[in-house]
């Protein structure tokens, strides 16, 4: 007598296969039944609105904005060159080390302190001098150049 071809775990994997195929297949028709596909195109737009927020409504006519493309500005504008006289500042010598060249001027309109050192002097100065001088910008900051005492 011979034995049966199929075995009992034969038949269980065929069971699970055909479930797999059957949990597969309705998953393939509910996809299908809430797909988003076929949309109008009325739907699916997006519109921004007068503070820049989206919208699924159109802006207002009244409320629109028109804007000539010439006069935006991206990125950082431009520095303008200031005129020479703005360039040269005023202040006074707080801090300085002759052991080591350098020293601190504390601007007089601004009160900002400014970096030097004794290459960029043309005369030998002391601590509460009055001077004048241009910056420029350094590796750490603002340094003064083409210092000059005040008589």
């Amino acid at each position: 007598m011979a034995r049966s071809g199929e075995s009992f775990s034969k038949k269980e994997k065929e069971k699970q296969r055909a479930k797999q195929k059957q949990d597969k297949h309705e998953k393939m028709e509910e996809r299908k039944a809430t797909t988003k596909k076929g949309k109008s195109l009325n739907d699916m737009m997006a519109y921004l609105d007068e503070n820049g927020n989206l919208s699924t409504t159109p802006p207002d006519p009244k409320k629109m904005k028109t804007f000539n493309h010439e006069d935006m500005q991206i990125g950082v504008p431009k520095q303008e060159d200031l005129p020479p006289e703005e360039l040269i500042r005023r202040g006074v010598v707080t801090f300085f080390n002759t052991a080591k060249g350098f020293g601190f001027i504390k601007d007089v309109q601004t009160q900002e302190s400014v970096f030097f050192h004794e290459n960029q002097l043309t005369e030998r100065l002391n601590e509460g001098d009055k001077l004048t001088y241009e910056t420029e910008m350094g590796p750490k900051g603002s340094v003064a150049i083409n210092i000059k005492k005040e008589k």
